[in-house]
């Protein structure tokens, strides 16, 4: 299944983030079946709080293909996006966003807010929650170990 892909592949950018000591979220965008972008959350390198692994990916598939919108384009990411990269797919007016554990604290697609279906938005998102214990695990011993 080309959906199983491309969940791996967010995966692999959430375990770069998890061994680099930032939040383990990885992000692809794929449009017609190929990846355009991939990134993880680059907040304590950069010292950057807006460099989450959605908005990077958005940005470098935007710059990608010389557009500042990805109609057709779906974002697989490893935790529901908070409002702010919500938003941002919004703007980017993504199709469709796939994720993978939610955010009941920060989530901004179906836990806090819901800002994908927001009406006042002249663009909607379709998404789907994609549950992977892969993914929920590594948010479990990222911040278990912040705690130790």
């Amino acid at each position: 299944m080309e959906k199983e892909r491309f969940v791996k592949e967010a995966l692999k950018e959430a375990k770069k983030a998890f061994k680099e000591g930032e939040v383990p979220v990885g992000a692809v965008v794929v449009k017609n079946g190929q990846i355009l972008s991939r990134a993880h959350n680059e907040v304590e390198r950069r010292k950057d709080p807006t460099a989450h692994a959605e908005l990077l990916a958005i940005r470098r598939a935007c710059r990608k293909l010389g557009e500042k919108f990805l109609y057709g384009a779906t974002l697989f990411v490893t935790l529901e996006p908070c409002v702010m990269c919500a938003y941002a797919c919004v703007l980017a007016r993504l199709e469709r966003v796939v994720f993978l554990a939610p955010d009941h604290r920060h989530g901004g697609v179906i836990s806090v807010f819901s800002v994908l279906e927001e009406p006042k938005f002249n663009h909607r998102v379709k998404w789907e929650l994609y549950p992977s214990e892969e993914a929920s695990g590594l948010l479990k011993s990222f911040f278990g170990r912040l705690r130790e």
